[in-house]
């Protein structure tokens, strides 16, 4: 189970109104990452049920940070943290990069550099709603066309809805070939964030590029369709090889 919004507990005797309290326990989880960025927040009720408190003071303490910046509600789906960074909409469908490939018919392989259960860092246990010391999938890869590389995967998959999924061998399957065809989970939607980084020592080596030199960065974060994340992954792609192109309409 999630742990309650905060370690501390509400002080019903301090001068500080509880909405207020709540918001501050709130604001100390987002400013040590606690809770990152696209973090989903419980349900006001179970927040209240949390807290000991009414659903309207939790409903205050929320509407503060919303006006604040620090979370957003999006209608149907729950209340967020806020990123910090500026992100376009974009609607597109929800394939990955191999489907891609396979699509226009281009050849590539893939290399499995790592893979195993792990216990994540804390940020992707907190995306991925994990458990108290939960564990997950981890799988890094390296995927090539006409022998350079091209793009550097690191998946990390909630280990407790897909038991064994260590066994399968990546460098041959995709995994949301393995999380749909042999597991039967349904993928819904996803996150997708994109930013320009500078290639660090592993990503560098990895994609055959000088340390420093400008790589795209993607962030993702995958959700069933019944709304639970089961996937959060990094790609750093070598932008000189391979153009990420989105096909838009305005309507």
């Amino acid at each position: 189970m999630e742990p309650p919004i905060a370690d501390g507990v509400i002080n019903r005797g301090a001068p500080v109104a509880i909405h207020a309290q709540i918001s501050e326990q709130i604001r100390n989880r987002i400013a040590h990452g606690e809770w990152p960025a696209h973090y989903r927040l419980k349900s006001e009720p179970e927040l209240a049920a949390d807290l000991g408190v009414s659903r309207g003071t939790v409903r205050r303490a929320l509407a503060t940070l919303i006006e604040e910046g620090l979370l957003r509600q999006v209608r149907g789906r729950g209340t967020f943290v806020t990123s910090m960074t500026f992100e376009p909409s974009i609607a597109q469908r929800l394939s990955t990069l191999s489907e891609d490939f396979a699509s226009q018919g281009v050849l590539f392989d893939t290399t499995v550099l790592t893979h195993g259960l792990v216990t994540p860092p804390q940020p992707v246990a907190a995306l991925l709603d994990l458990p108290a010391l939960g564990s997950v999938f981890h799988l890094d890869r390296l995927r090539s066309t006409a022998g350079e590389p091209v793009t550097l995967l690191s998946n990390f998959v909630r280990a407790d809805v897909v038991p064994g999924i260590e066994e399968f061998d990546f460098s041959e399957l995709s995994l949301f070939g393995v999380l749909e065809g042999h597991f039967g989970l349904k993928i819904g939607t996803a996150r997708r964030t994109f930013s320009a980084e500078s290639a660090t020592a592993e990503v560098a080596e990895a994609l055959q590029l000088p340390v420093g030199a400008p790589v795209q960065y993607l962030q993702q974060v995958t959700y069933l369709t019944d709304g639970r994340p089961i996937e959060y992954s990094d790609v750093w792609i070598h932008s000189e090889r391979l153009k990420v192109t989105s096909l838009l309409s305005r309507r």
